[in-house]
């Protein structure tokens, strides 16, 4: 994988950069357990070229977490991230997110968003 390009897709999530945001979306249906945590943190490091952005991260295609995977992308998930803007549209995710936020404390600014421009607004501060 080379960060020159502008997008990357895995098993799991597509990436892109644009506007010095990197827009990260899970795949619909996706189960993020250790194995996904593991994998789309490390491509995500990889497509950036080890640089920071802030990150639109919309997990809309996740339908359910695992323990170790959200262990996972709480120790590791915010790793090359200015901020992150998790974009969410159904009241599981909602709820799920919520609770990532609370007990994970991202050490950069995350917050939690159902509309992609109210997300756009919030990471354009941390260009």
């Amino acid at each position: 994988m080379i960060a020159a390009h502008d997008f990357y897709e895995n098993d799991y999530a597509n990436f892109r950069i644009a506007e010095g945001i990197l827009f990260f979306e899970y795949k619909p249906n996706t189960i993020i357990n250790l194995k996904v945590a593991k994998r789309v943190v490390s491509d995500r490091i990889r497509f950036q070229n080890e640089k920071s952005f802030p990150v639109l991260c919309d997990v809309r295609g996740v339908i359910d977490t695992e323990k170790a995977g959200r262990d996972y992308l709480a120790q590791y998930g915010s790793l090359l991230t200015e901020a992150v803007g998790l974009l969410v549209d159904e009241k599981v995710i909602l709820t799920i997110s919520t609770f990532y936020l609370q007990i994970s404390k991202p050490t950069v600014p995350t917050q939690i968003f159902t509309k992609k421009e109210d997300a756009l607004v919030f990471l354009k501060k941390y260009l």
